[in-house]
């Protein structure tokens, strides 16, 4: 999916239809608050963002997309009518991919999409571990759930991952006390269903693949 951020309707019309002619998945937006409400529903792959803009401008935008640990990793490619070395500089500067002066062409933009996705594609060696609608990459120590980053503690993190590793594996409270506080703690297993609850809440609807198995502990519903 990739997102384009431009007030100028046509312009942005025309963009949209050559992405989608290439493949891509597409949606346009008028300014930084669509952008925004967007956002909060789907993580795009990368995101085409105009430096003018009505209200909020795109280094603005970028700076907040930056700074944002849920949207920090997504792709940008920034876009001005202006063109001079200052905004090239300053937009790589504030976290850029790469740049685009205006006007340019369509195969240019569509050249430029495909670099810029080819090099922040995840690489080989970062493992993912996928579940249904919840992903982890062990690598990045980062998760999604529902097609969105979601914000964990270590424990969470930890609980998550021996989740995944283990599908449909029912585990009991001391086996994860054990395996994820250590040996050495002390504390009781209400710990563990204190955690399972927050991480729960945080997958959102995929809070439902950890199944409570009454009496015993708990396990990860596989999903395809």
């Amino acid at each position: 999916m990739i997102f384009c951020v431009e007030d100028d309707s046509g312009i942005r019309d025309l963009m949209i239809y050559t992405l989608s002619a290439a493949g891509f998945e597409t949606e346009g937006f008028a300014d930084g608050k669509e952008l925004n409400e967007a956002l909060k529903k789907k993580i795009p792959d990368l995101i085409m963002l105009d430096i003018m803009l009505p209200g909020e401008d795109g280094l603005s935008i970028l700076k907040r997309i930056r700074n944002n640990s849920y949207t920090a990793g997504i792709p940008v490619i920034m876009a001005t009518a202006k063109g001079t070395e200052y905004d090239k500089v300053i937009g790589l500067d504030c976290g850029a991919d790469d740049y685009l002066a205006k006007p340019f062409g369509m195969m240019e933009m569509l050249s430029r999409v495909k670099a810029v996705l080819r090099r922040t594609a995840p690489k080989n060696n970062q493992p993912m571990l996928t579940n249904g609608e919840i992903s982890i990459n062990t690598a990045e120590h980062t998760a999604e759930a529902d097609g969105k980053r979601i914000c964990l503690t270590l424990k969470e993190y930890e609980l998550l991952q021996k989740f995944m590793e283990n599908p449909g594996i029912v585990f009991s409270r001391e086996q994860l006390l054990h395996s994820i506080w250590g040996a050495e703690y002390i504390g009781e297993t209400r710990t563990v269903d204190v955690h399972i609850g927050t991480l729960r809440t945080k997958l959102g609807k995929c809070g439902d693949y950890i199944e409570t198995v009454r009496g015993v502990g708990y396990r990860l519903e596989a999903h395809i």
